[in-house]
């Protein structure tokens, strides 16, 4: 990892910082693909998606800011970029929103710019309920036959 991130992370964050919808949904292809293996039935198709999403995200954390915090980036011939998130910001009605994960972009670098043609998103809440690694365990599993 250099301290430069890949221009599209670079782009990708500016944009959310700069709550720029525009500039975000350009960064998608027409055909973007998101997939949310935690929460499959969360995946989705197209560009109009990502719009509707977004302008819901930022009209809803007025304040959000995105921190990437490390990155990885693919071969030439699969060009991908591995991203780790910190989000955070105040929900509209003043409660605090945080959110870490990773995102793995699919790069389609056959047009003039680079847009993100697929996506996997491990974006989780942050929780901050207190229970230690054994209670997180137990629930998770569930009980001891």
């Amino acid at each position: 990892m250099t301290d430069h991130p890949p221009t599209m992370l670079h782009r990708l964050q500016q944009a959310i910082d700069a709550h720029d919808l525009d500039a975000l949904v350009a960064l998608f292809a027409a055909d973007y693909r998101n997939e949310t293996p935690v929460h499959p039935a969360r995946g989705f198709a197209g560009r109009d998606q990502v719009r509707a999403n977004w302008t819901h995200i930022l009209a809803a954390v007025p304040d959000l800011r995105a921190v990437l915090l490390r990155w990885a980036e693919g071969s030439p011939e699969d060009p991908a970029l591995w991203a780790e998130w910190d989000w955070s910001g105040n929900r509209a009605d003043g409660s605090v929103l945080r959110m870490r994960g990773v995102t793995v972009l699919g790069l389609d670098r056959q047009r003039h710019q680079d847009v993100v043609r697929w996506a996997r998103f491990y974006m989780e809440p942050v929780d901050d309920d207190g229970s230690g690694v054994a209670e997180a365990v137990r629930r998770t599993m569930g009980a001891v036959r």
